[in-house]
């Protein structure tokens, strides 16, 4: 996951105020429900010690998603008064979370708001395609390509015309598939997707993915579906799940087999609090990988003003000169750091495996 849009979280002191809320669901009381759990949302943050206009500041922001479209609902951060920060979520949380703290609590966000991947469904026949855009936002039309429109069917004759007819239309076919593959991979271009999806049938899908870029073959799915379907949530839902379960697995065997020693006798990966920390202040972490249930991704870790202090223990800081500390979870603190030094992060609870060691690792720049 990019986190380049997390830069403004940490543009500014905390304390912070980091919720986390489902989308509303329509009723004829959906106004009044929404308001009765922003106002619980502001008293749980007064609970926890949040000043009252960030409360105010909060409880507006949430009250007004009683009018949004969004199917999943919104992260709020907010401190000193103001929202800084309100993301979509591309999946729903269980319940709402609440948190005023030092550093924005960002983690959950690998989760529901990271890995999901869009897509651009191609629906392929012999004359052309059309291509639609789906994310977990909803669709939209992403354009289409027209071929030639002649021959594009063969005949059952045996005699010379009939066999040059049939090559024709073999070259017409060749030729759409071709014009079909370049605009799919101009439509990935510009609309940055994750995946391609080809719909239609199977001779003509082999043709058209056959003729993308081999940059783009680890993107491209065809979809059972034959010509005229036309793909429902579910299916490319399916389709979108299965891509970033692949994607964890392959950046967790990365992980597991650069923590083996290198040439030179060090490893290119580390796990645990205590390395993960010192990679960090010396900005050596190319990619953060987290497990949300692992128990290091709460552990306690001290932090400074700047996302390169942080240590594992408070004395640790004032050893580096930092005055001033404070106590953070793990993940925020790491994820701070990462965000600073332009590296992503991603969740690998899709792999299904019990790695990285105490569910925090990272791939590093050098070792």
């Amino acid at each position: 996951m990019d986190l380049a849009f997390l830069h403004p979280l940490y543009e500014h002191p905390g304390p912070w105020a980091s919720v986390y809320v489902d989308a509303p669901r329509p009723t004829e009381d959906t106004s009044h429900e929404r308001h009765l759990a922003a106002v619980a949302v502001a008293r749980e943050l007064s609970a926890q010690g949040a000043d009252e206009e960030t409360c105010v500041a909060v409880r507006e922001a949430l009250e007004d998603m009683r009018h949004s479209s969004e199917p999943h609902g919104r992260a709020v951060f907010a401190r000193a008064g103001e929202v800084v920060l309100d993301p979509p979520l591309t999946r729903s949380p269980e319940g709402s979370l609440v948190r005023w703290a030092p550093l924005p609590h960002t983690a959950p966000l690998l989760e529901l708001a990271g890995e999901d991947p869009l897509c651009v469904v191609a629906y392929v026949d012999r004359k052309g395609a059309d291509f639609e855009l789906r994310g977990a936002l909803g669709r939209k039309g992403a354009g289409s390509v027209t071929g030639r429109q002649w021959p594009v069917h063969r005949t059952g004759g045996a005699d010379w015309s009939e066999r040059h007819f049939r090559l024709r239309v073999e070259n017409t076919w060749e030729h759409n598939a071709a014009e079909i593959a370049d605009a799919l991979a101009v439509c990935q271009e510009e609309t940055g997707a994750d995946l391609l999806i080809l719909v239609g049938d199977d001779r003509e899908k082999r043709s058209v993915h056959e003729r993308l870029p081999k940059r783009l073959y680890g993107r491209v799915v065809e979809a059972e579906h034959g010509a005229g379907s036309r793909l429902l949530d579910e299916d490319v839902e399916r389709a979108r799940t299965e891509h970033v379960r692949q994607r964890a697995e392959r950046e967790l065997e990365r992980f597991l087999a650069a923590r083996a020693p290198g040439d030179d006798g060090r490893p290119g990966a580390v796990e645990g609090v205590p390395a993960l920390v010192e990679a960090a202040r010396e900005h050596r972490i190319d990619e953060l990988l987290i497990r949300p249930d692992g128990p290091d991704a709460h552990r306690v870790v001290w932090v400074g003003e700047d996302p390169d202090q942080l240590a594992v223990r408070r004395t640790d800081l004032k050893i580096l000169g930092e005055q001033n500390s404070w106590s953070a979870r793990a993940d925020d603190a790491l994820l701070r750091s990462v965000v600073a030094t332009g590296a992503p992060a991603l969740s690998v609870t899709a792999a299904g495996e019990e790695a990285p060691v105490g569910g925090l690792g990272a791939l590093l720049r050098w070792a």
